[in-house]
């Protein structure tokens, strides 16, 4: 819609900002540091808006706090555009001049009113229309999301809403304002920079243009490169139909970061061939045929590019252990092994200079300039003396002009019953990280968080007939899983909330695995559940240090 898949602002402009719309976005438990941008924003004055089915830390110091139904995104973003264009708020110029397919997205709101909006949503129609007029009001207002917009068979329909309320305010090409997705993993976005993507090319340069194609391949001395392949999704429900037979994983734990994983851990068993690369064992290594070892960050040189698309130098500190190399070392020699003869480059380097020359957005960043620019580049960055962009569209939208979407609210692909009466969403603490194969080591992190539990509204728990600390089984229609009740009011009546990091008792056991239609995406943030006491269960001694790390106070 913009013409790049990135952050169109960076970190250091969130301090400055007049307004912040926060929402999917668990920030200061799952982005600590962007978080304190965000706190010295708020002290400095400016407005706070969060959308989440939890009332996380934001949400206690937040202007307004949307508490919507799991799943109801759509309906609320596009009940806010509603409001937007009957106050009369919208930015004419910037549509006229700078975006496309505006009649269209104006002509859909109108079925978006504020009555029904609160029927869906169970927001308040005076909350939302209220922060909907304040977003819209000021020209320094971003938008800051992340996995809990994302993670939904609707996920791009939500990405696709929350880009429509900033075409038509024209907080595009603004400083400390834009749409802010925040990386879910470190370098996740140099890794999609660099063509770890089923539909890119390095450079986001799509697979399917044969112009693309041909140049890559002609650089590669390939003839052609091949087009688009599968996204995660596709390649899980592929194993587990043993229509792929080998499949080489680095860098993850898909028994654990995958939903629905009994289901794979099964499929596991019967594929051909696994190769697992990473720096420690993990949940899916021993289902592999081969482990090769890794070198963690710490023991090589590359670059990390962070959400805001900032390019920077990472150097060897350490030497690493055992047998573990570099990444691109153990791929250069399995590329000659299975009959390519890849290049045997003699330092990273060599690698980004290779990327630059083919990918227009990074051809002026080399390793020599970083080493001259210890704050990094930032893409786009064109030509030797480029400074680079500390914000994008200036001027206009990278692609021309911004393209609306017209998107309509279509509901989970899974919603509570007799049966499973309780909508699940899972997540993240501070004190873990991702799927924990690193921080589950450490007796620091453990002490503050080191077994699941689960949250539950007091009045949902004594409809069940259980109490804080006991333990409980959590069934879905694909598993079932034990863990310790937390009695929160941070979740909603009829909501439950869990974490994803533990593989005792692994959440995703029970998340759903229908995908997004475009990316593939697995539904973790909705699924039925139900809960089922377990009255042998005694009280953990250590629940009190649990529920202390789980207070919003400890973000």
């Amino acid at each position: 819609m913009f013409g790049a898949g990135a952050m169109t602002n960076s970190i250091p402009e969130i301090r400055d900002t007049e307004v912040m719309f926060v929402i999917g976005s668990n920030t200061t438990e799952a982005h600590p540091i962007i978080a304190m941008e965000m706190k010295v924003a708020r002290q400095r004055g400016a407005k706070l808006i969060v959308a989440d089915p939890r009332k996380i830390w934001l949400a206690e110091h937040a202007d307004i706090h949307m508490q919507l139904k799991p799943g109801t995104d759509v309906f609320l973003l596009n009940a806010m555009a509603k409001v937007i264009v009957d106050e009369g708020l919208v930015d004419k110029d910037f549509i006229e001049k700078h975006t496309e397919g505006w009649p269209a997205l104006r002509d859909n709101l109108a079925k978006f009113t504020l009555e029904e909006a609160e029927k869906v949503t169970k927001v308040p129609a005076a909350l939302i229309r209220e922060a909907a007029i304040i977003y819209a009001s000021h020209k320094r207002a971003g938008i800051y999301y992340t996995l809990g917009i994302t993670e939904h068979t609707h996920g791009t329909d939500n990405v696709y809403s929350l880009a429509n309320l900033v075409l038509m305010t024209g907080h595009l090409g603004v400083r400390s304002a834009g749409m802010n997705p925040l990386r879910g993993q470190n370098n996740v976005q140099g890794a999609n920079d660099s063509g770890c993507s089923p539909v890119f090319y390095p450079g986001y340069q799509y697979c399917n243009d044969e112009s693309v194609r041909k140049k890559f391949g002609e650089a590669w001395g390939i003839g052609e490169g091949p087009g688009p392949g599968k996204n995660l999704n596709e390649m899980m429900k592929l194993v587990e139909h043993g229509e792929m037979h080998a499949l080489y994983i680095m860098g993850e734990d898909i028994v654990i970061s995958e939903p629905n994983c009994s289901v794979l851990e099964e499929s596991l068993k019967n594929i051909e061939f696994l190769v697992c690369q990473d720096i420690f064992p993990n949940m899916t290594t021993p289902f592999a045929h081969v482990i090769l070892p890794g070198a963690s960050f710490a023991e090589k040189d590359g670059v990390f590019t962070n959400s805001d698309r900032r390019v920077q130098r990472v150097r060897k500190a350490v030497s690493s252990p055992g047998n573990a190399r570099p990444d691109w070392e153990i791929l250069g020699d399995f590329a000659r092994e299975c009959g390519y003869d890849m290049p045997k480059y003699e330092h990273p380097g060599e690698i980004y200079a290779e990327m630059a020359a083919l990918s227009p957005k990074f051809s002026g960043i080399s390793y020599e300039r970083l080493e001259k620019n210890p704050r990094g580049l930032q893409w786009p960055c064109t030509t030797p003396d480029d400074p680079g962009a500390e914000y994008l569209h200036q001027g206009a939208p990278l692609r021309g002009k911004g393209e609306f979407s017209t998107v309509d609210y279509r509901e989970s692909a899974e919603l509570p019953d007799d049966d499973y009466p309780l909508i699940l969403s899972t997540g993240r603490v501070l004190y873990q990280y991702n799927s924990a194969t690193q921080t589950r080591r450490d007796e620091g992190t453990n002490a503050k968080a080191g077994e699941n539990f689960i949250e539950v509204h007091p009045d949902d728990a004594e409809r069940i007939g259980i109490v804080d600390g006991e333990q409980v089984k959590i069934v879905s229609r694909r598993g079932g899983i034990k863990a310790k009740v937390w009695l929160s009011g941070r979740v909603q009546l009829g909501c439950v909330w869990m974490p994803m990091h533990f593989a005792e008792e692994a959440a995703n056991r029970l998340t759903n695995d229908a995908g997004d239609i475009v990316t593939g995406t697995g539904e973790y943030k909705v699924c039925a559940v139900n809960l089922i006491p377990l009255k042998d269960a005694r009280k953990s001694s250590g629940s009190a240090a649990l529920a202390a790390a789980r207070s919003p106070k400890s973000a």
